[in-house]
């Protein structure tokens, strides 16, 4: 069974600093433990991309695989926040702005990420405690 068939899939830029802080947010406030993470670097995470039709101007942003769904951007964002813990859920209620109002925002902080939050050399690795968070 495909790893996407059991758990939501969260993948993000191993390499920025803003996606390692979300990444570590989502994985504070999953109580549930409903997603797994990984870098858009990492090859188990490109053989789990080629069972999907994915444009490669979206593989520098977050993408969220949720079985056979795709979610990019601020739907993905916002998707994810949706099965978080606390009051994050209350988020979702955004998806009923159009993407063309909330992804020019989510595309101009995705635009400045390294410069605002500042990028590492190599991907991140996971504590021993988040190892079985990650693909």
């Amino acid at each position: 069974m495909r790893i996407q068939d059991q758990y939501k899939v969260v993948l993000f830029d191993g390499v920025c600093n803003l996606c390692n802080n979300a990444v570590d947010f989502i994985i504070r406030k999953d109580k549930k433990n409903r997603f797994k993470v990984g870098a858009l670097q990492d090859e188990q995470v490109k053989e789990i991309l080629e069972d999907y039709t994915i444009d490669s101007d979206y593989l520098d942003s977050l993408v969220l695989i949720d079985g056979d769904q795709v979610y990019y951007k601020s739907t993905a964002a916002l998707h994810i926040s949706k099965n978080l813990g606390g009051l994050w859920p209350l988020l979702y209620g955004l998806v009923i702005l159009p993407k063309i109002l909330r992804d020019p925002i989510y595309d101009w902080v995705a635009r400045n990420r390294y410069r605002w939050f500042g990028k590492k050399e190599t991907c991140r690795l996971p504590t021993e405690e988040e190892r079985n968070k990650f693909i």
